[in-house]
């Protein structure tokens, strides 16, 4: 019997903790920030009065009708993708996408940098540095308002330094570090930004791209060529080795397997969050999560072939809710929670 293979092993272990560190942490930071007591009083100054821009949870969620066209918008973006590499070839697309994620990632590991900072910090710490606010106005109208608080300043050289050397190194000895220091950041926001409003539209996209990802890996090569060919930070990488050389290649997850079911997770959270009751539908959901890509990991290794991540992902959360749900006899208020952004458990009306 042939010794287990460690090295492979290894990168295996370091993806799943990538993953379930960045599903975790943009979990929590979906959730909508506490409201502050307004104060007494209108002596404010401009700067006082926007106390609470940074807080306020304003981004739109994804409803079911969303959903059902995600699996088409990808599938027409993935092809499209194939096509362009297969007649053109992939110098040129490859060159045009790293300026645009080097960019992109500027942005994003700076706000990742600056979460980070917050929570090391502390809430109560971070409300005492300094607010720094540039408003640019047009007569009475408010054309730009941008508020940042002085670390968050202080951090953008440094949220520099990762696109820099993505973008400056060569194409065939770009960093993995490099590349997994921006697919974290983008996965993280990702996660934070992109809010489900309710579970039946979460199992909805979920099925869809169940479907999507079956047919494109198992289906064509669509899905596995385009995966390799592009050199961006789309995915992260973990070396096959204990001692992280590159010798032997790297074992890499695609950002949409982390980023999708983590917006699955932190619905769950949201809904426990708003519930107020512990956080039994998070961790279930985190746990089917983590199985269900140890699943995909072990069959992959097992048969060495490519596997669609989706195919065990999708199942997995979504009978980790139901299962919650029933054991506890909550899955029907469940199901009709919508969630708006408020706190509190809001259902569904019947229109009588």
């Amino acid at each position: 019997m042939a010794s287990p293979d460690w090295d492979l092993i290894s990168s295996y272990a370091g993806l799943l903790c990538l993953a379930s560190i960045s599903i975790y942490a943009g979990a929590h930071g979906s959730l909508p920030a506490p409201k502050r007591p307004k104060g007494k009083g209108t002596d404010k100054s401009v700067v006082q009065d926007d106390e609470d821009d940074d807080e306020d949870d304003v981004s739109d969620r994804l409803s079911s009708g969303d959903a059902w066209l995600f699996p088409v918008a990808g599938s027409v973006a993935l092809f499209g993708m194939y096509a362009l590499m297969k007649y053109f070839g992939k110098e040129w697309i490859n060159w045009l996408l790293m300026w645009y994620f080097s960019i992109a990632g500027v942005g994003s590991v700076w706000k990742s940098a600056a979460s980070v900072t917050r929570f090391a910090v502390g809430e109560v710490r971070w409300k005492k540095f300094d607010r720094n606010r540039v408003l640019i106005l047009k007569g009475p109208r408010e054309l730009l308002s941008v508020t940042l608080r002085t670390p968050t300043i202080a951090l953008f050289p440094l949220a520099l330094i990762p696109s820099v050397l993505f973008n400056t190194s060569e194409t065939s000895r770009k960093s993995a570090l490099i590349t997994d220091i921006l697919g974290l950041s983008f996965s993280y926001n990702a996660i934070c930004l992109l809010k489900i409003d309710s579970f039946k539209t979460g199992c909805i996209l979920l099925s869809g791209l169940f479907f999507y990802d079956i047919y494109w890996v198992f289906g064509t090569d669509v899905m596995v060529t385009v995966a390799t060919s592009l050199d961006v930070p789309i995915k992260l990488l973990w070396p096959k080795s204990l001692g992280f050389a590159s010798e032997r290649g790297y074992t890499l997850l695609g950002l949409g397997d982390i980023v999708i079911p983590g917006t699955f997770v932190a619905l769950a959270l949201r809904y426990d969050h708003a519930r107020g009751d512990g956080k039994a539908y998070f961790y279930a959901t985190l746990a089917a999560y983590i199985s269900g890509l140890v699943t995909t990991m072990t069959v992959m290794h097992v048969f060495g072939k490519a596997q669609p991540a989706l195919l065990y992902l999708s199942p997995a959360c979504i009978v980790a809710l139901f299962g919650v749900g029933i054991v506890r006899g909550e899955l029907s208020e469940a199901w009709k929670w919508i969630d708006d952004g408020t706190s509190g458990v809001k259902s569904k009306k019947r229109i009588q």
